[in-house]
C-alpha cells in the first residue's frame, strides 16, 4: 500500500507522489532481526509463480536449529511468510485468507511440510474483525503473549498478528515506528538509532518513508539534532536523492534557507491541496 502526498512542480502545479511503504518495511523487518542476520534470508515481494502472485517478505531460517529470541520472531520456523500492511491499508478477513491459501502453494510447491511454515501479519492497528472471525467461525484462541503480538492457535500453521502502534519502543523500535503518527519523543528515538548506524548503514528507505508520512518530524529531528535543516537532510542523503529525482521546488527552498517550520507548512499545503483536488 502506497500513500499519494504531493510536491509542487516549478511552475507551481502539485504533481502526485506516492510513499512506498514496503520497501520501508523490508528495512524495518532485517533491522529489528539484524542480530539473526547469519541465520535468515530475507527476500522482499517473493514471486510464487510466474504469473504475479507475491509475498510481501519471506524469511527463510537457514539454521533451522537455532532458536530466535526476538518477539516479533518467536514463532519462526524454516521458511516464513510475512504480510504487511501500512498504516493507510488493514488486514480483512479476505487478506488472511488469501496469504494462508498462498502459504500452502508455497508449500505444496516446495514439498515443505505445513509444520516447517509461519505466517506473521503486521498492521499498525489491531485486526479486530479478523481475530472475532477466526475465534467464532474458525474455533482458534488469538492470545496476546505480549503487548501487540497475538498468537492464534489451533492451526497446523504457525500464525501471529502484530498490532505494530502497541510495541514497545526499546524493543521494536522500526517497527513500532513505521508509521504516519509519528510523536515527537518516537522521532527522536528513530533519528539517533539510524545516525548511531553509521553514514554507511543508515536505513534510508525507513527514513524516507518517516520523512514523507510525517512532515513534522523535519522540525523535530532539526531541534533534537541541533543542527540546520541542510546539515541533517544532506546526512541522511535526501538532498542528493531529491537532487536526482528533480524536486526543484524542495532544493530551493533548501537552498534559500528557510526554517523547517516553513517547509514542514508548505509540505502540509500540499497535502491538503491534493486532498482537496481527489475530493473534487
Amino acid at each position: 500500500m502506497t500513500l499519494k502526498t504531493g510536491y509542487e512542480k516549478g511552475d507551481g502545479e502539485v504533481a502526485e507522489e506516492r510513499i512506498a511503504w514496503h520497501p520501508a518495511f523490508f528495512e524495518a523487518i532485517r533491522l529489528e532481526l539484524e542480530e539473526y542476520e547469519h541465520i535468515l534470508e530475507f527476500y522482499p515481494e517473493h514471486q510464487l509463480t510466474k504469473e504475479p502472485l507475491r509475498l510481501d517478505v519471506l524469511v527463510i531460517k537457514k539454521a533451522v536449529d537455532m532458536a530466535i529470541e526476538k518477539n516479533i520472531a518467536h514463532i519462526f520456523r524454516k521458511d516464513n511468510i510475512v504480510e504487511y500492511k501500512s498504516p493507510e491499508d488493514y488486514l480483512s478477513v479476505y487478506d488472511f485468507y488469501k496469504v494462508y491459501g498462498y502459504a500452502c502453494f508455497y508449500a505444496a510447491d516446495r514439498r515443505l511440510a505445513m509444520t516447517d511454515l509461519s505466517i506473521t501479519f503486521v498492521e499498525t492497528r489491531r485486526p479486530r474483525e479478523v481475530i472475532k472471525h477466526l475465534e467464532q467461525e474458525r474455533g482458534y484462541r488469538v492470545r496476546e503473549r505480549e503487548s501487540g503480538i497475538y498468537e492464534v492457535e489451533g492451526d497446523i500453521i504457525p500464525i501471529q498478528i502484530i498490532e505494530s502502534k502497541r510495541l514497545s519502543g526499546a524493543e521494536n523500535i522500526w517497527f513500532k515506528n513505521l508509521t504516519n503518527e509519528i510523536d515527537e519523543a518516537d522521532a527522536s528515538a528513530v533519528y539517533r538509532a539510524s545516525v548511531g548506524r553509521g553514514k554507511e548503514n543508515i536505513p534510508r528507505a525507513y527514513l524516507d518513508v518517516i520523512f514523507r508520512a510525517n512532515p513534522k518530524i523535519m522540525r523535530e529531528v532539526e531541534v533534537m539534532s541541533r543542527e540546520t535543516l541542510n546539515e541533517v537532510l544532506g546526512e541522511l542523503g535526501f538532498i542528493a536523492e531529491w537532487e536526482a529525482r528533480g524536486e526543484a521546488r524542495m532544493l530551493a527552498l533548501l537552498k534559500s534557507g528557510k526554517s523547517a517550520e516553513e517547509i514542514l507548512q508548505m509540505y502540509e499545503g500540499k497535502n491538503a491541496q491534493q486532498t482537496h483536488d481527489k475530493d473534487r
